[in-house]
């Protein structure tokens, strides 16, 4: 009897081993694409029409090509850039400048600018809605979206959101939601009547950043700064799951066609979380990146996932005018993270 009975516990522990297999996603870092120059960054954008990168990086938006994985260009003078849409169909992009609380509209072929236009205080997330052919504005201070026409290049409206607002999607059918990460809540609004539909608390989820959908299925993956990925019906704003994530946030990717889900994580990982259904989400692992990786995009189309990084000096004492300070970004380091299976 003991003897099949370590049989059976060997089977078992065999039997754990492959699902244990089974369950990692393969990704991991396979390139650091040396970008250098000095500066912080926020998002990262990836247009997969001209297969490029649009990576904002201190007071410039760098231009990658993901075919040569080279640096083909930027985009000067976006003081304090957080954000980039790009609109293709009027041959254009649209960058979200925080400190000069403007918005540079870009020529897509030639990266030379069209125009400035001043929106509402620090913009930060930014987004291109094809349904409506409007940007979204999204401005941190104001608490509030600055919505233009696309093809006009003109402000049509500004939209009170009651909160401060972070990242943003759209279903590209007439809705847009965004993060409002100091009420822990999502905003859904009518992209065409340009108004607040519904407000979705993300409970247990607090101070939401990143924020990812899947169309197909209308599921939101909202990144919280609790170390939680709460994930929604973007129909009804129903909690369906809250799993755990890694810690510094600030971004979240969904590729279609694996039904996975990303949250960058600044302490140096992504989390994997697998959409078995539309009603069934679990951690698939924890994937080692760099420290400070903390916002991503995806190509869905070769599923890569990149991420922007550097390198950091030591961090300074604290002092009381500033008891948590950060460390110094160190010159020439900033890379991008290709991560792949």
């Amino acid at each position: 009897m003991l003897k099949i009975m370590r049989n059976i516990a060997i089977i078992l522990m065999c039997l754990s081993a492959i699902g244990i297999a089974q369950s990692s996603s393969g990704y991991h870092v396979v390139k650091k694409i040396a970008v250098g120059g000095e500066g912080g960054w926020d998002y990262i954008t990836f247009d997969a029409r001209s297969h490029r990168l649009f990576a904002s990086h201190g007071t410039k938006v760098v231009v990658m090509s993901t075919d040569s994985d080279k640096v083909i260009g930027e985009i000067p003078k976006t003081e304090g850039v957080h954000g980039i849409a790009v609109a293709n169909e009027f041959g254009r992009c649209f960058v979200s400048n925080g400190r000069a609380s403007t918005v540079s509209i870009v020529d897509l072929k030639t990266l030379k600018l069209i125009d400035t236009i001043s929106v509402g205080k620090n913009p930060d997330a930014i987004l291109y809605d094809p349904f409506s052919r409007r940007v979204f504005v999204f401005n941190g201070r104001s608490n509030d979206a600055t919505i233009l026409d696309a093809k006009k290049g003109t402000i049509i409206s500004t939209l009170p959101l009651g909160g401060k607002p972070e990242y943003s999607v759209t279903d590209g059918k007439g809705h847009v939601f965004v993060n409002i990460e100091d009420k822990s809540e999502i905003v859904a609004i009518d992209a065409k009547e340009m108004k607040i539909l519904s407000r979705w608390p993300i409970k247990p989820g607090e101070e939401p950043s990143g924020l990812a959908i899947d169309v197909k299925n209308n599921r939101l993956f909202s990144v919280c700064s609790n170390k939680l990925m709460v994930i929604l019906n973007a129909d009804n704003g129903t909690v369906l799951a809250s799993l755990p994530i890694g810690d510094r946030t600030d971004g979240c990717a969904f590729d279609w066609q694996t039904g996975l889900a990303f949250s960058a994580n600044g302490e140096g990982t992504i989390t994997v979380v697998h959409e078995e259904s539309p009603l069934k989400f679990s951690v698939l692992e924890t994937v080692k990146t760099q420290v400070g990786g903390r916002t991503i995009t995806v190509d869905p189309a070769t599923h890569t996932v990149y991420i922007p990084t550097a390198e950091f000096g030591p961090v300074p004492s604290p002092t009381q005018e500033h008891p948590h300070p950060r460390p110094a970004i160190l010159p020439n380091t900033f890379v991008i993270l290709k991560i792949q299976k």
